[in-house]
């Protein structure tokens, strides 16, 4: 029996038997591991509770046949936590977790760079450090650079043409299929034509600029989630399911904020009609 000790965020879990359930984690050193968690559905298990998705976990595990088994588990952050009462941050969150085993299709292949960018992603969720869509297109674009993926945004994707502007509007060509940016020369059929300032949003998402991301406007960050959810679900050759939830949710909260914004001016309406009327009465 091989004994080894790891630490990585629970990406998912499924049941096996009666008793216990298949965990899927993503650690530090040994990459994505599925191993079993012993007796965890159960009331009075040690550390069923510490063994759920978005828990970042201390393990020590030992080798099995096919899957390895989870002898000791601590909970290191609980980010699911804060996640699960807001919706939005919640399934930009799930659609991480799953992302991220997309991304990590071969089992025990060490992938660094992808748990750090995971443990950044769910800290700057739960921290509320920026808005939610926000954090997830920053995820899945850095996502896709560690893959060898990254869009090109400052050069044409076919060419290498370095200004893809179009020299009467200043509008760019995106190509899914063909990479990003394209000058109008390998324009691809089908590309799409966004604002230039949600290329230089899809920049400072992909570099860390969150002082320029922060800023930008909701229908250029609407204009970006669209490019990026499509591209990596291109790239990837597999959809996400969890982003169709992202979107919903994303939809609510708009249509929330309309209504709220409806709802104020209907206040300030009535606040002048009584204001008004109080005028009228003083004269009389």
């Amino acid at each position: 029996m091989s004994l080894y000790r790891d630490d990585g965020i629970v990406l998912r879990t499924q049941k096996l038997g009666e008793a216990d359930r298949i965990i899927t984690i993503l650690t530090r050193r040994t990459g994505r591991v599925r191993a079993v968690g012993k007796g965890v559905r159960r009331t009075k298990s040690r550390f069923g509770s510490r063994l759920e998705p978005f828990t970042h976990v201390d393990l020590l595990l030992y080798t099995g046949r096919s899957l390895d088994v989870i002898t000791q588990a601590e909970t290191v952050r609980p980010y699911g936590v804060p996640l699960i009462a807001d919706y939005p941050r919640y399934t930009s969150g799930t659609a991480m977790l799953e992302t991220a085993e997309r991304f990590t299709p071969v089992e025990k292949e060490p992938a660094m760079r992808q748990f750090l960018l995971l443990v950044g992603g769910l800290r700057a969720l739960s921290d509320e450090a920026h808005g939610p869509r926000l954090v997830l297109d920053a995820f899945l674009l850095r996502s896709l650079a560690v893959a060898g993926y990254a869009p090109a945004l400052e050069e044409c994707a076919v060419c290498g043409t370095p200004d893809t502007a179009d020299r009467a509007t200043g509008s760019r060509v995106f190509g899914i299929a063909a990479g990003g940016l394209t000058c109008r020369s390998c324009r691809p059929p089908g590309a799409a034509t966004p604002s230039v300032l949600t290329v230089g949003l899809m920049g400072a998402l992909l570099r860390g600029d969150w002082a320029r991301a922060d800023m930008s406007q909701p229908r250029h960050q609407v204009e970006c989630s669209g490019l990026v959810a499509a591209y990596v679900q291109w790239h990837m050759e597999h959809s996400i399911r969890s982003l169709r939830h992202v979107e919903h949710a994303a939809g609510t909260a708009e249509h929330a904020a309309g209504t709220a914004e409806h709802a104020a001016g209907t206040v300030e309406h009535a606040a002048g009609t009584v204001e008004h009327t109080t005028a009228i009465g003083g004269s009389a």
